[in-house]
């Protein structure tokens, strides 16, 4: 089984840092995944520079 990388980003509701395992091999990705403290709903975007390294994104559905 394949190791996935995770991140950690800070939750932009409540502030709490929670770690995210990001499937790399899917490519640039963007999708909701919930905070594992206050449960609301936070949009991530995935994606790959140049270099192979992850950039992981994250900001609440009210800043859209």
């Amino acid at each position: 089984m394949p190791h996935l990388p995770a991140a950690d980003i800070a939750c932009p509701y409540c502030g709490e840092t929670i770690t995210l395992v990001v499937d790399d091999s899917a490519g640039d990705q963007q999708y909701v995944e919930d905070c594992h403290v206050c449960c609301k709903p936070i949009e991530v975007r995935v994606s790959m520079d140049e270099e192979g390294s992850l950039d992981v994104v994250a900001w609440g559905q009210d800043e859209a």
